[in-house]
């Protein structure tokens, strides 16, 4: 009987560090395949050198459940855990009337620049509770460790340094119009500071208006989520008026961004040589129906980029949209059409995509290399909307709309 148990403890423990191997920061992640790989071997040890033959099997299935029981207790503490991103004290009353200035949060999806799969687990925790099948539990430490693949094999995230620069670029446009009193707050969905934390110091800071500048391109449950922080705050501060400012789908400057991006990238003077391939992001069906503006957004944006590509002399033929995920068609299969159209260089965008990050460091292109071109064939990246001045002007352009409702 000693030796089921020593087998089923080894096991449980092979499971437990299984499931931390998967889902640990990469500074962690050797530690718990060395306790992986012992526990393994010692169940090992235990099976072929104590147990009878007659008994191997049912051994073996015990370990298994053990294994299993391991497993699924680690992953469940995993993802159980909660965001604890620290909010500011609010140390400001609510009949101070401030100081006079406006506040501009610039709000925004944030990714963390290492590995870190809170965003991911809160995904997670909003499809259960939203009922839309996704990954089934049991696999979910696979994803976090698909994950952290990504962050390893890219390096790191750029999203949030990308986004320091670009609110950087924004005050700086605002100083150079003559606006000298207006203060910038950067916030992120999934990284630190939140938005409450933002508008808090925004309020701590004397701020008399608040603009929510959402460098987003849709409306959408992220948007939501945001607003609801917010909300919270600004429940306590009813004199205070806030304005946001809607996402960015509708930005003339923005669409014409895509285009001056492309126009100074291509490598061929004859357009009709070139592919322009504009990757959405995309969103469950379900959502579909509690979001449909993200899919109806996110579609219009890009048919509008791509009338103006059309109009300055790109071939329509030579011009689609794509998805990155739960949608279709994927990207490989329209640079594939494009190879019959004669098409001899690929020009892509994650347009979608406010700053680099690893959906456009990393899944996207990965999706796009995908497709089956011959040896020589161009696919460039042209990134996210990123610290380029009309993605900048576009994001001012909703603001200075905002701040003129006051």
């Amino acid at each position: 009987m000693s030796d089921i148990i020593w087998a089923a403890l080894f096991a449980g423990f092979f499971g437990i560090c299984l499931a931390g191997y998967l889902t640990s920061h990469p500074l962690k992640m050797s530690r718990y395949l060395l306790a992986a790989a012992f526990a393994f071997t010692m169940m090992l040890v235990v099976f072929f050198t104590r147990f009878p033959n007659s008994g191997l099997g049912w051994g073996i299935g015990l370990s298994f459940l053990a294994m299993l029981t391991g497993y699924m207790g680690m992953a469940r503490k995993v993802l159980s855990r909660e965001d604890d991103r620290p909010l500011p004290s609010l140390t400001r009353s609510a009949e101070d009337p401030g100081l006079g200035h406006t506040a501009v949060v610039y709000f925004t999806h944030g990714e963390p620049e290492t590995f870190d799969p809170i965003g991911w687990i809160n995904q997670f925790r909003e499809f259960d509770e939203q009922k839309i099948p996704f990954v089934p539990f049991i696999a979910r430490p696979f994803f976090i460790y698909a994950l952290r693949k990504k962050y390893l094999q890219v390096g790191k995230s750029d999203h949030r340094s990308t986004h320091q620069k670009m609110i950087r670029s924004l005050e700086e446009s605002f100083r150079q119009a003559g606006d000298t009193t207006t203060r910038f707050y950067l916030s992120f969905l999934d990284d630190n500071p939140r938005p409450d934390a933002a508008v808090i110091q925004a309020l701590n800071d004397g701020a008399s208006l608040i603009v929510v500048s959402e460098v987003f391109l849709t409306v959408s449950n992220h948007t939501a989520e945001g607003k609801e922080q917010i909300a919270g705050v600004l429940q306590g501060f009813p004199n205070i008026p806030a304005r946001y400012t809607g996402p960015l789908h509708d930005s003339l400057t923005l669409q014409r961004m895509l285009l001056e991006r492309a126009n100074s990238n291509n490598s061929f003077a004859d357009k009709s040589k070139i592919g322009v391939l504009l990757v959405g992001h995309g969103q469950p069906d379900q959502w579909d129906r509690q979001w449909p503006t993200e899919t109806e957004q996110e579609i219009s944006f890009r048919l509008e980029v791509l009338k103006h590509f059309e109009a300055d002399g790109y071939k329509k033929d030579n011009l689609s949209l794509a998805w990155m995920e739960f949608k279709q068609p994927q990207p490989a299969e329209k640079i594939e059409q494009f190879l019959q159209n004669g098409v001899e260089e690929l020009l892509y965008f994650p347009a979608a995509i406010s700053a680099d990050s690893i959906h456009s460091q990393y899944d996207i292109p990965e999706l796009v290399h995908k497709a089956k071109v011959p040896e020589g064939f161009t696919m460039k990246n042209l990134g996210a909307w990123n610290d380029d001045p009309l993605a900048i002007q576009a994001i001012k352009e909703k603001i200075d709309a905002a701040i003129a409702t006051f």
